[in-house]
């Protein structure tokens, strides 16, 4: 994977508060665009991301761990 896309989920794992709130807002966004009309697919996707920086976020946590005690 890139560095930006590094960075970005390191970023996103330190703030996840912050990423939820985005990926609620972005959802909302895209409902709202689409009238609703795509409801199911918009949810699928908004709960995959946050499933995939809740994995990402407990994966910094051990990595983190695992450096502070070696």
């Amino acid at each position: 994977m890139s560095e930006f896309m590094d960075d970005a989920k390191k970023l996103a794992s330190e703030h996840q508060d912050v990423a939820d709130e985005g990926l609620d807002k972005a959802a909302e966004f895209a409902d709202d665009k689409s009238g609703g009309k795509y409801d199911s697919q918009i949810e699928g996707a908004e709960n995959k991301a946050e499933d995939f920086l809740a994995e990402d976020f407990l994966g910094v946590q051990d990595q983190d761990t695992k450096d502070k005690n070696q």
